[in-house]
């Protein structure tokens, strides 16, 4: 089958399920009648961009992210890590520190990644505040940015 047909169905599969590895994707498409090998898989995940959010059950998911609101590029990520300086919880809070004047890029970064119980963002000038529902959504959030920072 054709790869839009096929790309087409991976967003279907995955705005409908929590599928959160490369194996689950194989076998969804194979149930839904594509025969597909992970190396196309993984090559499907990249080209459409997709990236990993903590689902309901707290589990990471593919999710899709339009390509106006693309936020897990390359390019953001190398800004994110580059203006970065630290990152703290405090309760139901995330404080990041960022260099001058950088903050509101960090802060709609975050707010594109979409995680579960993160009610939003404010920045200032060198500082951006996560806001979640609860602490252990912070912990996610923290462990998450956390990831990309030290990747």
């Amino acid at each position: 089958m054709a790869r839009s047909v096929r790309q087409s169905k991976i967003i279907e599969i995955i705005s409908n399920n929590e599928i959160e590895t490369q194996d689950e994707l194989v076998n969804a498409l194979k149930d839904a009648g594509f025969d597909i090998t992970q190396a196309t898989i993984s090559r499907d995940i990249k080209e459409l961009g997709l990236i990993k959010i903590v689902g309901n059950s707290k589990k990471y998911k593919y999710a899709f992210i339009d390509s106006e609101d693309r936020v897990c590029n390359n390019k953001s990520i190398s800004i994110f890590k580059e203006v970065t300086i630290w990152i703290k919880p405090v309760g139901n809070l995330l404080v990041l520190k960022t260099v001058k004047g950088t903050s509101q890029l960090v802060s709609s970064f975050v707010d594109k990644m979409a995680i579960d119980g993160m009610l939003g963002c404010v920045h200032g000038d060198d500082t951006v505040m996560v806001i979640a529902e609860n602490s252990a959504i912070i912990s996610t959030i923290n462990t998450r940015l956390n990831d990309i920072l030290n990747s």
